[in-house]
């Protein structure tokens, strides 16, 4: 395995000029840059948390595929807020340690390597490119892997990465355009990586269709409480979307949104067991597992359906308010589909000219080249209900 060396240009600390051109300016700096929750972790899962701070689990070495109570909860989960049924479609599950690890170890996980070729979305979240680079495999970017034809014909295609709703763009695909991503995948034994961290943030067209009590998942509706309100985007792992099969489909969820539990590093991957119970015994003896009472947290949050719709309407809520700011400022805008950002082409055309105009009144976005596309900016929902107020009124004036 062994890592490589990366060069995608995810680095923070180019922004570090702006921020402070930022701070400067009269109200101080608002941050819309980076996704990393503002919001109180759900008291079922604080308590959770402090119930196993003292169970075998914690003072002994947890199990990396997670308690017996924490693959239920995951189980659980699909069933009730994505309308999957793991064990009929022969999926496994196992918890990592926050999905940005996930993310930038998969390929060497799946023993990639010199000659093939992951493929990924020209923009895009930064750390699949950095993962692929890692493992020393060659990273092809294609502006739609819906578009199947622009990946299945080159030789040594071996992933090709899916995120729905999508970072930075907010975009969500269709049951229908993701059958035909897993359908080319499998004639040319390539494996779909589906990064959905964001299947319970959606806006917009999708998010009216809810209807009462009942929410659409995949072509199917699944009845009941879990999503009032709510409409997930459609699953890698819907037998709509896999045929009834996990084979060579893996789904990575996070609760660091849903939940706001970025700190405590709780996510899985799911499906095919093939491929997920090796890369679980790479995690046991590297260590890379969840610590114990973290599990137990992870398990509440899972089934902590009324906390999770309350943090979707304070996303939704602000969101709303940061489009109108935006398109008050000049920016061409609309509600995303999907995710937590609000992605808009750069006024001038250039995304680091439109970061200095913004921090001369105190408000720092994420540059576009990051993603991939220098001439766009990504500005964060994960603000305080106050930052995004003050935000909204600096770019009214």
């Amino acid at each position: 395995m062994g890592f490589h060396e990366f060069a995608s240009p995810y680095d923070w600390s180019r922004i570090a000029a702006y921020k402070r051109t930022a701070k400067a300016a009269f109200g101080g700096m608002i941050d819309l840059s980076v996704g990393s929750p503002v919001d109180p972790v759900p008291d079922p899962v604080r308590k959770a948390l402090a119930v196993a701070a003292d169970d075998p689990n914690a003072y002994g070495y947890p199990a990396t595929v997670g308690t017996a109570d924490l693959q239920s909860a995951i189980a659980e989960w699909f069933r009730d807020c994505r309308g999957v049924d793991l064990a009929a479609t022969g999926a496994a599950a196992v918890p990592t340690v926050g999905s940005k690890e996930a993310v930038a170890l998969m390929a060497s996980l799946l023993h990639f390597g010199e000659g093939d070729v992951v493929v990924q979305p020209t923009v895009s979240y930064p750390t699949y490119e950095i993962g692929t680079q890692l493992a020393g495999a060659t990273v092809l970017k294609v502006d739609d892997v819906a578009d199947v034809d622009s990946w299945r014909h080159v030789p040594g295609v071996r992933a090709v990465w899916v995120n729905s709703p999508c970072n930075p763009t907010g975009k969500v695909l269709s049951a229908a355009r993701m059958a035909g991503i897993v359908a080319a995948a499998r004639e040319i034994g390539a494996v779909v990586l589906s990064d959905e961290c964001y299947a319970l943030m959606t806006w917009g067209a999708a998010a009216a269709a809810a209807g009462d009590g009942v929410a659409s998942v995949a072509g199917k509706t699944v009845a009941g409480d879990p999503l009032v309100g709510i409409v997930p985007a459609p699953c890698a792992l819907d037998d709509a979307v896999c045929g009834g099969s996990a084979d060579g489909v893996l789904v990575l969820y996070s609760l660091s949104k849903q939940s706001n539990m970025a700190g405590y590093r709780t996510a899985f991957i799911a499906g095919d067991p093939a491929l997920v119970g090796p890369m679980t015994a790479y995690r046991k003896q590297i260590g890379q597992i969840i610590p114990g009472p973290v599990q137990a947290a992870m398990a509440a949050g899972l089934r902590d359906h009324e906390s999770v719709r309350r943090q979707h309407d304070r996303y939704r809520d602000r969101l709303g308010t940061l489009v109108g700011a935006l398109r008050a400022y000049g920016y061409a805008t609309n509600m995303p589909d999907g995710a937590l950002y609000v992605w808009v082409r750069a006024k001038s055309g250039d995304c680091w000219q439109d970061m200095a105009a913004l921090a001369q009144i105190g408000i720092i976005a994420s540059p576009g080249e990051f993603y991939g596309a220098p001439g766009y900016l990504r500005f964060s929902a994960t603000a305080t209900d106050e930052s995004i107020a003050d935000a909204a009124e600096r770019l009214a004036r």
